[in-house]
């Protein structure tokens, strides 16, 4: 593949430019960024020290990613911006393995050893499907069994075009060329991250404490050293078709929750129309590595209990949810990046048990979060529709029936949801309702330990 540097893509200059500041570019000194995004994408910036020939001539450049989007490579020289500039830039990734090797030796002499001690020269007239087959200095053709066979090839090079690492090719013309600081940059895929909560419920069920984990999963086919990480979220629209995400169930962390303020973690800000969270050390992300880095730390976060029977949805299970405020005044406050939210709450023995799980989705300061942990066993609802009649040919009404049984030994207060549609009031009930929105009608009902509560409404709705 060849590219002429002016027909990098929009969508990677935008991406690049978005993410460079002429503080970073006046920043004379080596070093590795890497800002990943959590839809199966990075940038990368890569700083080196490069000798550059005088005139026209060639730099290469390993260690890239193997899932580099080639098309979004772009070079530049910090040193000498004006006077060196790109002519063709290549991706060269045709890697040694010892199918090539042999293929580029065909009609050429080699010298193979086998496990029975035997050696065996000559020039190689073909390899395929485990054998080798060779012409000796007689002209007498051996045919060779390779695999476990075959213990070693000699061979007196290696053949021109086969290299060891994917490597970035540049033909370049520089006016005085010698060494230059340039900086390289690249997007890839095969980077992920996404973010993992660890929720500790209170014993009293009143206040929370909730640890946040970024989950960075690794299989560009690069290790990033001592880099710079900075993370997006939010929903980047792309123009290429999503690639399959590399990703593996998050670890859930086993050690105590660290303080909020604990140095070196990520430092939240608002970047265009996303959050970009910057981790305030260098850290190394290893090829074929899950890593996990703490996000936040909030202890004793007031949050309630909520009992909600939804019948049109659940039948007659009753959900359990944990409700709190992403706030500052529940030790919180920072935009919190979608994710897994993992509940425990510790036992009578004081280990902890886990009691449920739920996705959030991008969930910006001063929100509430609803936790969804499961169904109560102890609670059971009952929708029944009793009357639906035609008043006219656009209004119906219809009147139903809940029931509620509460089995345990203390009194719960349930939130009841019906779904409307159309031009709806409520004309008659036995309990207080509320409007939520347009299509939600809530009532609150409490009911006492072993007892039965009913409620009983009608709706109207206009159609036209």
């Amino acid at each position: 593949m060849t590219a002429i540097l002016r027909a990098v893509p929009l969508l990677a200059i935008s991406l690049i430019l978005a993410l460079e500041t002429p503080a970073q570019v006046k920043d004379a000194t080596e070093g590795l960024q890497i800002t990943v995004y959590n839809s199966d994408l990075a940038v990368v910036k890569d700083r080196r020290k490069m000798a550059v020939p005088t005139g026209v001539g060639e730099l290469k450049f390993t260690d890239v990613a193997t899932r580099i989007d080639p098309t979004s490579v772009h070079f530049e020289s910090l040193s000498d911006p004006e006077g060196t500039t790109v002519l063709e830039q290549n991706y060269e990734y045709d890697l040694v393995n010892p199918t090539k090797l042999l293929d580029k030796y065909l009609d050429q002499r080699v010298r193979l050893y086998v496990q029975e001690g035997e050696v065996h020269e000559g020039m190689l007239l073909s390899q395929a499907e485990g054998r080798v087959i060779l012409k000796d200095d007689s002209g007498q053709i051996q045919v060779v069994s390779g695999g476990e066979n075959l213990l070693r090839v000699e061979l007196p090079n290696l053949p021109e075009g086969l290299i060891t690492r994917p490597t970035l090719v540049w033909q370049t013309w520089s006016k005085t060329g010698g060494e230059q600081l340039a900086q390289v940059t690249y997007m890839t895929g095969g980077i992920n991250w996404k973010a993992d909560y660890v929720m500790v419920v209170a014993p009293d069920e009143k206040t929370v404490d909730l640890t946040g984990w970024v989950t960075l999963d690794n299989q560009s086919g690069a290790t990033y050293r001592d880099a710079r990480l900075k993370l997006i979220a939010g929903d980047v629209n792309r123009v290429q078709p999503p690639q399959e995400v590399y990703g593996k169930r998050a670890m859930v962390p086993e050690a105590a929750m660290l303080a909020a303020d604990a140095p070196g973690g990520f430092e939240e800000k608002a970047f265009f129309e996303y959050h970009l969270y910057t981790l305030q050390r260098p850290t190394t992300i290893k090829n074929a590595q899950t890593k996990q880095v703490e996000l936040l730390a909030a202890q004793d976060a007031p949050a309630k209990k909520i009992y909600l029977y939804d019948g049109q949805k659940s039948g007659k299970k009753v959900e359990v949810k944990m409700e709190f405020r992403n706030s500052k005044e529940n030790r919180m406050g920072m935009p919190l990046p979608k994710g897994t939210v993992r509940a425990f709450k510790a036992d009578t023995d004081g280990s902890l048990e886990f009691v449920g799980e739920d996705q959030i989705d991008h969930t910006p300061k001063d929100e509430d979060l609803r936790i969804l942990l499961g169904n109560a066993f102890d609670i059971v609802g009952e929708r029944t529709q009793l009357e639906a009649r035609e008043v006219s040919r656009a209004v119906r009404e219809e009147t139903w029936q809940i029931k509620l049984r509460n089995h345990k030994e203390e009194a719960v207060l349930v939130t009841v949801v019906e779904h409307r549609w159309g031009d709806w009031k409520v004309i008659r009930s036995s309990q207080e309702s509320r409007k939520k929105d347009a299509q939600t009608l809530e009532f609150d009902v409490e009911v006492a330990p072993d007892q039965e509560q009913v409620v009983t409404f009608t709706v109207q709705t206009r159609f036209f």
